[in-house]
């Protein structure tokens, strides 16, 4: 064991260093949707009512907007991959396009969420939330368009290696929608007291802020300015915008695959009880949260294989996937540890003793299947550093599409085990894509092509 620490002890270093501002950045992206679960949750009156709106809402737009996400970080490993080539001009260009890509995001995911969201019966959820949902809904979805332009700046400061900057933007911003939750939702000093539709809001304002400041930040200091002060043939950019979705949109479908199947879990709690629904909202909170920290790990190891793949280094490649796959499951592991012990805690924020008690339940359940969801989020990363897509793609949906939704129905309905069935068939989901991903990557490593 002392040996092997030894021989990826530069590994180990590398990656936590660069994992652990892209982990606090993720943590604070994830953190302003679970304040907005806290403090709604909170509410004197009406909190389970406005829990079960907003997991419908947060649910669609995330069903939707992941592609758009993950087309968008693509270029961290590209970015890695042309500053250890000294190839400053590929990396403004690669800016350009995700800045770009952005804007198309904006617009398509923004058209097919309000689409979606007059057509909502077609899901057959409780009727006394229907025009709550459209609301807080029509609310966040304006809000995509500030969040995918922080996400394309953010995907080219990690890849040059400066994950801190948008790591203390993320974090003021965080605190900045906490404080205009307290306001919006309740009606503080002056404000309107206009509960979940209040705290739409103020994410929002709060995502409005992170892209300017990251914006800001980016064109106007000197830390970047060698990598932006070269000509930039239009026709290149294009090229790029075309390679980046080309890359971008099979990714994107492997994170639709995995949020959508959680979203089917969500409307299958629906069709048990507005409590279940609820209780879900609160125990996936918390499995968010360590998932995305996991993703932090997830992009350093992509951004650590970039550079290894530039490197033209097959040992590079196999040391940095290797090592992003170990931390990442040791940080799943301990997480498990603590949902496992204070599951009951963790759910308690909720002034409704019924949910309490399902959502303390899922948790421990939560605690089983983040240990497989931490592999698979993480293989994927690794995977999309070699800019390895196609065949993860196949995978991810076989897994939850063939595996995990067909076994949540039968287990909860067929066998009438209700909300544990539904977690046990994202279990099964999820062990099935760790297994498949992280198989994949190593017999990837064997024939890359360098």
């Amino acid at each position: 064991m002392k040996k092997i620490l030894e021989n990826y002890k530069i590994d180990i270093i590398a990656t936590y260093k660069l994992a652990l501002p892209i982990i606090a950045g993720q943590l604070g992206i994830m953190l302003m949707g679970f304040a907005d679960t806290v403090q709604v949750g909170r509410m004197d009156r009406g909190s389970v009512q406005a829990l079960a709106a907003s997991a419908d809402a947060n649910g669609m737009i995330l069903n939707i907007s992941i592609v758009g996400y993950i087309c968008l970080q693509i270029i961290s490993p590209l970015v890695s991959k042309a500053q250890t080539e000294n190839n400053f001009s590929e990396c403004q260009r690669l800016l350009k396009a995700n800045i770009i890509i952005a804007l198309l995001m904006s617009f398509f995911c923004g058209i097919i969420i309000i689409f979606i969201s007059f057509n909502m019966d077609v899901l057959k959820q409780p009727i006394e939330i229907k025009t709550l949902t459209q609301e807080y809904l029509w609310i966040i979805t304006i809000s995509l368009i500030p969040s995918f332009i922080f996400t394309a700046i953010k995907s080219f400061t990690d890849g040059l290696g400066f994950a801190n900057l948008s790591m203390k933007i993320t974090l003021s911003a965080l605190l900045l929608n906490v404080i205009l939750n307290h306001c919006f939702i309740h009606g503080i000093w002056f404000f309107p007291a206009w509960g979940l539709n209040g705290a739409g809001v103020a994410t929002l304002i709060a995502r409005f802020y992170m892209a300017a400041t990251l914006a800001f930040f980016t064109f106007k200091t000197p830390i970047f300015k060698q990598y932006l002060n070269k000509i930039n043939p239009i026709g290149k950019v294009n090229v790029l915008i075309k390679y980046i979705l080309k890359i971008g949109l099979p990714s994107g479908l492997q994170g639709f695959s995995e949020i959508a199947a959680f979203y089917g879990a969500l409307v299958m709690m629906g069709w048990i009880s507005i409590e279940h629904k609820a209780a879900h909202l609160v125990a996936i909170g918390y499995v968010s949260l360590t998932y995305m920290a996991a993703t932090g790990i997830a992009a350093a190891g992509g951004i650590r294989v970039g550079a290894g793949v530039g490197e033209r280094s097959r040992i590079a490649i196999f040391r940095a996937g290797t090592t992003a796959l170990a931390m990442g499951f040791i940080f799943m592991a301990i997480c498990a540890i603590f949902l496992l012990i204070f599951n009951v805690e963790f759910a308690s924020y909720v002034k409704d003793e019924r949910v309490i008690m399902l959502a303390a339940e899922l948790i421990i359940w939560g605690g089983f299947f983040q240990l497989f969801d931490g592999v698979q989020a993480v293989s994927l990363g690794i995977l999309r550093g070699m800019q390895d897509v196609n065949i993860p793609t196949i995978i991810t949906i076989f897994a939850y599409w063939g595996v995990g939704l067909p076994m949540s129905y039968i287990l909860g309905f067929q066998y009438d085990m209700k909300h544990i069935g539904i977690w046990i068939g994202l279990t099964l989901a999820l062990f099935a894509s760790a297994s498949l991903l992280s198989w994949r990557f190593y017999n990837k490593v064997k024939r890359i092509e360098l």
